[in-house]
């Protein structure tokens, strides 16, 4: 089996992000068919993450710091991903800020050692408020949380990602099926509630790919090392906010920003 370092996982997971994100910015101009492998890829992206912000927990000497740092990135970075993500989806909070969120959870699990002071808050103040939230929402939260507790080494390379898909279907079922029976009552496809891509059935389809890529993620991670590789700390602090501004000037310069949905949002 191909062995990889977290270097090269790390960038693995970064051009996954761009290919994702070009497709929810660049919507109206990528070809469909082009669409689907590129979402299909982004979907490695996030279980690739959120097995190293673990590890990053883990090995850290000042978790404060840490967060910090993800924080500052998050705050550079909410302007462009609202721009290119937030009005083609929902507005919410950037993967930053899950992930500052995901590392209060760990070590509100490490104060509580696991137990009913921990599990209380996490299902009905954490879960709630990363479902509406923050991107990835409460499955990416999950995710991260499964790659620390779960503790035999070929399990947790595995189970995360699939449980979060598991989370995805569910959480679907719960809250975006209503909405499409609403809509497919009175005559339309979606319910009016839905803007921007998430009214495109289109998208609907293209967005199943993501969860194959999720999937695939499990067996992406079984490749690693377990060695550092070169460092790209800053590198990766520095890339994030910078190419959704890239994202999000194109995505001006061609007008694809539909400014309507902000007024859908507020109205």
């Amino acid at each position: 089996m191909l062995k990889l370092d977290a270097y090269k996982l790390k960038w693995i997971a970064i051009i996954a992000m761009i290919l994702n994100h070009m497709v929810i910015a660049w919507w109206e101009i990528i070809p469909l068919p082009l669409a689907y492998p590129m979402y299909l890829v982004g979907g490695l992206t996030f279980p690739i993450m959120a097995f190293f912000v673990v590890e990053g927990y883990k090995h850290t000497s000042n978790l404060k710091r840490y967060v910090g740092r993800i924080l500052i990135v998050g705050l550079i970075a909410l302007p462009f991903h609202f721009l290119t993500l937030g009005l083609a989806l929902a507005p919410n909070l950037n993967i930053m800020f899950t992930i500052a969120l995901s590392l209060g959870v760990l070590k509100l699990y490490d104060k509580f050692e696991g137990g009913p002071m921990f599990w209380l808050p996490y299902v009905f103040i954490i879960a709630p408020i990363s479902l509406f939230f923050f991107e990835w929402s409460f499955p990416g939260v999950t995710m991260v949380l499964l790659f620390y507790i779960i503790k035999d080494e070929k399990s947790r390379r595995f189970w995360p990602p699939v449980i979060a898909i598991l989370l995805n279907f569910a959480i679907s079922i719960i809250l975006v099926v209503p909405k499409m029976m609403s809509g497919l009552i009175d005559g339309e496809i979606y319910d009016a509630e839905l803007t921007g891509l998430t009214a495109d059935p289109n998208f609907a389809l293209v967005s199943m790919t993501f969860l194959v890529g999720m999937f695939a993620s499990s067996f992406v991670l079984r490749m690693y090392n377990g060695e550092r590789g070169k460092k790209m700390k800053w590198l990766f602090y520095a890339f994030y906010p910078g190419h959704l501004a890239v994202l999000a000037i194109v995505a001006l310069i061609l007008g694809l920003v539909n400014f309507d949905t902000i007024q859908g949002w507020l109205t």
